[in-house]
């Protein structure tokens, strides 16, 4: 039996400026307040599906800011939307992958809304739309960035014994490799017993420089390096992943299934940092999440610093995952001084708790988001370094 067409009605987004609770300071860009796009889509039959295509220090990391996401789903994504069968959310992207190039993080954004909407339909969690969830609940590694060591030693420890996080994972590559290597060990050995320690280094190095640390953070105990090299670089990737000093992760180097394909073939990583807006959405996160598991290749939930709904939409779809070994990183509304839920997502037991309702699962304080709504307001303070 065909199910009867319902027309989307409307699609809104709105850029929300949250600050953060410390500098969160990265390879490319030194962040004190993150900007979510969220999106608001109406459908005829009163479901309202919201999805979410937050980047990191705008344009410092990638080529989508929370400005032009907003103007191409505005100017191009909305117009078309509005009036298409809401319950067939797989053929609404499809037209909008055949139309428009591009803008993975603003069509992410879109399929969350999508899914939301239709899961809520259904009366399911976002999770069952995607084969059903085979745990109630993802680890969560907590990032240290303030890039004083003492500090991030001081957070660490403090996350540590609310039995909020025990897996740590420090953002390097602003400073000079050796200070890099000083400050990752120093920690290491602060929370030796207590925490993984893991490195991110966005791309900061050259093949040579992370030969040279990999050797010091392997006999220091560090359990993962992520993309420490350019990521169009995908031989010297391989290389280092061969070399087999410390287990290499791709994330920017993963921009959906083309890519994971790729790199799978060429076994030029140990794991893969899954992200649902960098594989332009849900389903193609999925897709990527399954080449690695074909190629025997880890898989680990990433997050591009998403709120709420982009955080808990990844733990919708993480939580398929047949194996999720390396945990994941969904602790962005964390960092955000502001909750923008009725009911804060639940963190406790070193993991992220997932709600039972359909969709998303969540309820949006919708009197809070209008009072943080840019609109007038000056735009989100990040410095590139």
């Amino acid at each position: 039996m065909t199910a009867t067409p319902v027309k989307i009605e409307s699609v809104e987004t709105i850029l929300v400026d949250v600050p953060t609770i410390r500098p969160h300071r990265l390879s490319v860009a030194t962040m004190n307040c993150q900007t979510l796009v969220l999106v608001r889509i109406r459908c005829a039959d009163g479901v309202v599906g919201v999805g979410e295509g937050t980047t990191i220090g705008g344009l410092a990391y990638g080529e989508e800011s929370p400005e032009s996401i907003k103007v191409n789903i505005d100017t191009y994504f909305a117009p078309l939307l509005k009036g298409m069968d809401a319950t067939r959310p797989g053929a609404a992207m499809a037209k909008l992958r055949e139309l428009f190039q591009g803008n993975r993080f603003a069509k992410s954004a879109l399929e969350t809304a999508l899914f939301d909407a239709q899961a809520q339909r259904v009366g399911v969690p976002l999770s069952e739309l995607f084969g059903g969830r085979v745990r109630e609940s993802v680890d969560v590694a907590w990032t240290l960035a303030s890039g004083d060591t003492n500090r991030d030693i001081d957070e660490a420890a403090r996350v540590f014994e609310a039995k909020r996080h025990r897996v740590f994972k420090l953002k390097i590559g602003s400073r000079e490799v050796a200070d890099d290597v000083a400050h990752v060990v120093a920690i290491g050995k602060a929370l030796e017993g207590r925490g993984e320690v893991r490195v991110d280094v966005n791309q900061a190095w050259t093949e040579s420089e992370a030969i040279w640390a990999a050797r010091r953070f392997a006999d220091a105990g560090v359990t993962l390096i992520e993309q420490p090299i350019a990521a169009d670089n995908r031989a010297g990737l391989k290389r280092l992943t061969d070399l087999a000093l410390v287990p290499i992760m791709a994330d920017e180097a993963l921009h959906g299934p083309a890519d994971a394909f790729a790199i799978a073939s060429a076994r030029a990583a140990d794991v893969f940092a899954v992200k649902i807006a960098q594989s332009g959405g849900l389903s193609g996160a999925a897709q990527v999440a399954a080449i690695a598991s074909a190629a025997n290749i880890d898989l680990y939930g990433g997050t591009m610093l998403e709120g709420a709904v982009g955080t808990i939409a990844s733990a919708q779809l993480f939580s398929t995952f047949g194996e999720l070994k390396w945990g994941t990183e969904l602790f962005g509304p964390l960092l955000l001084t502001e909750e923008i839920l009725t009911e804060p997502l639940r963190y406790e037991n070193f993991a992220l708790h997932l709600p039972q309702g359909p969709g998303l699962g969540i309820a949006l304080d919708w009197d809070k988001i209008a009072r943080l709504r840019r609109d007038t307001r000056k735009g989100a303070s990040v410095t590139t370094n």
